[in-house]
């Protein structure tokens, strides 16, 4: 028997709608780093996204005018985003950003995208959500691809104007992430269409989750087909199949709502029984029946990386913005909250993880603005981007404490805190997205041989078997030649090569390619020892998923280190501790991966291959803590920089906290004289600040210009710690009591 023939026997085999997730998309950045050898001269020679002159007059015009019409807080006590918005939405074109000029479309490239969509998310979670699904996974991107040139120019024009709102209905109640157990079905039959009997679907479907649903007037719909009938063929089962379906088509129900997390985008059902459709309908045609997995997952790799990590971004930047002018400005026990260490700690990871964040955000929009789909690498932005969103946000909470806790207009935090857990469940829920995707597909895509391997394994043709040896004499000397290399980095560190031509990136560039030297050989044995139950092994595959994800963030931040800081001196702390924060994290998972692999002469061997006798990983130290927390909370370039996509609304929360904290940096050289002369006469009894200030002016320790920009400053710095106060509803506790004695009375009767 052939080792072919035994391996056919022991691997389980592969659903076809495995397969076709796992040949969409293109490989990237992420086959070098899966293959141990971080392509860093392909990273640096990437072309930088840039926004052309009509994409920045679009954020400084139409994204402006909009974000200065929402009132967030207000929506949240709403049934609804108002019309007036979706009707500016509409003309302006916010649902065709990516529909191509030709059809009346925007046609703005993803990094533009992804900014819009992420300025719009630091301002209200409900605006960014249902301007980013039209301009993601739906109809119109599905139309671009793979509709006939009627579906195009009917409808792309339509949706180009919001003429017609669109939505996808993927998710059913019976099937979330195993898509290709969704219940909803269509069976080819013969029915009446305008007058006519053709050939076309019935089709039976029950949706949810689908956001824009119960205002959309076009429906995209995926569901299986059946040919029980044999009409078009002697195949019954044809597969996954997305069609276009008008709202008015009779037996169409779209309008139920869901209320996810009191964001107030539409989200809602969708429901039909026996719906009689003409396979004009299908999108493509007829010739796509059984296609839609493909073209799903497809066109999902690139839509992947846009819309939810920005989303995560824009939570990043608004925590960073507001929780370090608030530790500057907020003071106890006579010196800013900043400058206690417990919230240095926490202030340097906020400002750490951002940088991490906004250094991902442009690598994988650069990548897409090339044309790929790389599906690998945007399930890596998906998860780790939205996941880290949500940590920034949590400490951001932390510091800010009570006033972060206290809704209303002034509330920075509290909107995208709700919507944040919204990221970490769509398009792929994250606990999916890291156990099985990330190195799931990266292993069939990134490695250069077992896709076709595997493919031979499970091949019929005659010549299989020499085929196979072929390609497994390639993958032994793959996994030899990553062996020695791991070898070889692991113990002689002058073979870490680094190209940077920064001294200071140079080490970590050094320890980027350590780390990715030992994944190559780990990758190798995992799937030589366990086989097909490597797929089972969630928590060891994820963990190797975790070591490629963690190592493109670390690409990702000396991209952006090196090529687009403005100060590079101002910026080092924040690069320093997010580099290390990346470093870090794969090297823990890869000491976990390796202490937890249930083989233990294997577990041994791995040790030896990549020198790693202990759990342990070296932390990030309290002084670059200090440093960074410190430079945080400095007006600098760098902070501009990492909270660019928060647009300051003339009264709204960041435009108070903004004011405050360049107001304080103003006057420190005032600050400093008076905490001198009250050390040296201090005011006692100590009434007030303005009654110090006047002391102190009276002792001609202060000039009436300098107390006049001291009080300045303190007017600006009471508003910016106060919180929202409302006037307390008489009426409405009136009301209450009313029913509490008419429940009370009743009682009473009863008895």
């Amino acid at each position: 028997m052939s080792i072919r023939t035994s391996l056919k026997k022991v691997l389980p085999p592969i659903s076809i709608t495995e397969q076709e997730a796992l040949e969409a998309g293109d490989v990237w950045l992420d086959a070098s780093i899966y293959q141990g050898k971080p392509d860093m001269q392909a990273l640096r020679s990437i072309p930088s996204a840039k926004l052309s002159a009509e994409e920045q007059a679009f954020l400084d015009g139409p994204v402006q005018q909009v974000l200065e019409m929402v009132d967030d807080f207000a929506l949240q006590s709403e049934k609804h985003i108002p019309q007036e918005i979706l009707d500016f939405l509409s003309i302006n074109k916010f649902f065709a950003l990516i529909i191509p000029k030709k059809f009346g479309g925007l046609e703005f490239t993803p990094f533009a995208n992804s900014t819009i969509v992420a300025t719009l998310a630091t301002k209200s979670g409900a605006l960014a959500v249902t301007v980013m699904v039209p301009n993601s996974l739906g109809p119109g991107e599905l139309l671009m691809h793979y509709g006939t040139p009627e579906q195009q120019n009917h409808y792309l024009p339509r949706l180009a104007i919001g003429q017609d709102i669109p939505c996808f209905a993927l998710t059913s109640p019976e099937a979330g992430s195993d898509a290709g157990a969704i219940p909803d079905a269509a069976i080819v039959t013969k029915g009446m269409w305008e007058g006519e009997e053709v050939i076309g679907l019935r089709v039976s479907w029950d949706k949810r989750y689908i956001t824009l649903a119960p205002i959309a007037t076009v429906l995209g719909l995926a569901f299986k087909v059946f040919d029980t009938d044999g009409l078009l063929g002697d195949q019954v089962e044809l597969g996954i199949t997305c069609a276009l379906i008008p709202k008015s088509h009779p037996g169409v129900e779209l309008g139920n709502r869901h209320d996810p997390m009191g964001v107030k985008f539409y989200n809602g059902t969708t429901r039909g029984q026996d719906v009689f459709i003409p396979m004009d309908f299908i999108i493509g045609g007829q010739k796509n029946i059984g296609r839609g997995w493909q073209m799903l997952v497809a066109c999902l790799g690139a839509g992947r990386g846009i819309s939810l990590p920005a989303m995560g971004v824009a939570s990043a930047q608004n925590a960073l913005k507001s929780t370090v002018e608030y530790s500057f400005v907020r003071e106890q026990f006579g010196v800013p909250i900043g400058r206690f260490e417990g919230i240095q700690e926490e202030l340097a990871d906020i400002a750490g993880k951002t940088f991490v964040l906004e250094a991902m955000r442009v690598l994988t929009t650069e990548g897409l603005n090339l044309g790929l789909k790389p599906g690998v690498v945007t399930a890596m932005a998906k998860y780790h981007m939205t996941e880290l969103g949500r940590d920034v946000l949590n400490s951001a909470m932390d510091i800010q404490a009570g006033k972060a806790i206290q809704r209303g207009p002034q509330n920075t935090l509290a909107g995208g805190y709700a919507a944040q857990p919204i990221g970490i469940t769509v398009e792929g829920a994250n606990i999916l997205t890291r156990s099985l995707m990330i190195f799931g597909q990266g292993t069939m895509r990134c490695h250069p041989h077992l896709k076709e391997m595997v493919d031979l394994i499970h091949s019929e043709d005659k010549d299989a078997d020499a085929q196979f040896n072929k390609v497994l004499g390639k993958t032994v000397s793959f996994s030899v030649k990553n062996a020695l290399r791991s070898l070889t980095k692991s113990y002689l560190p002058f073979t870490r090569g680094a190209e940077s031509a920064f001294p200071e990136v140079r080490k970590y560039e050094k320890r980027m390619n350590s780390l990715a030297a030992k994944l190559a050989p780990m990758a190798d044995l995992s799937l030589l020892v366990l086989g097909g139950d490597l797929k089972k092994a969630e928590m060891l595959s994820a963990r190797l998923g975790d070591v490629m994800s963690y190592l493109y963030a670390a690409m990702a931040v000396v991209r952006f280190y090196e090529q687009r800081v403005e100060s590079r001196h101002q910026a080092l702390p924040y690069f320093e501790y997010a580099i290390q924060w990346c470093l870090n994290k794969g090297e823990t998972a890869l000491n976990d991966f390796i202490a937890n692999f249930p083989n233990t002469p294997v577990r041994g061997l791995m040790r030896l291959l990549t020198n790693t006798y202990t759990s342990s990983v070296k932390g990030i130290s309290d002084d670059l803590k200090r440093k960074l927390s410190t430079a945080s909370m400095q007006d600098s370039s760098i902070k501009a920089q990492l909270t660019h996509l928060v647009k300051v609304i003339p009264g709204d929360g960041n435009d108070i906290n903004e004011q405050a904290f360049k107001a304080k940096h103003a006057v420190m050289p005032q600050l400093k004289k008076i905490q001198k002369a009250l050390r040296k006469v201090p005011v006692v009894p100590f009434i007030s600040f303005e009654n110090a200030i006047g002391k102190l002016q009276a002792a001609g320790e202060l000039t009436a210009e300098e107390v006049a920009l001291v009080l300045d400053y303190n007017e600006k710095r009471k508003v910016a710690i106060r919180v929202d106060e409302f006037t307390f509803d008489l009426e409405l506790l009136d009301k209450n009591l009313e029913l509490v004695d008419e429940k009370d009375a009743s009682s009473a009767n009863a008895a």
